[in-house]
């Protein structure tokens, strides 16, 4: 009982945003959202380093534009 009282001391801010947020945030946004996220996580195995799956995430989630080319290609 003790460290759920400490627990729920820790969290207690996050606890009452949620009473204050309460139907005013569109929890399906934010599921798709985490969605898109563990696709992308999913997708980058492959990379080598955690800076690679970094980018992908920002160009995904961010909706960046691609970089620029010096060659256009035909």
């Amino acid at each position: 009982m003790k460290s759920v009282a400490k627990m729920l001391r820790v969290h207690r801010p996050y606890l009452l945003n949620w009473f204050q947020c309460k139907n005013q945030v569109a929890t399906g946004a934010i599921e798709g959202f985490n969605n898109k996220a563990k696709v992308v996580t999913r997708r980058s195995f492959g990379f080598r380093s955690i800076e690679v799956q970094k980018i992908a995430l920002y160009h995904t989630l961010g909706d960046l534009p691609g970089p620029v080319f010096t060659h256009k290609f035909c």
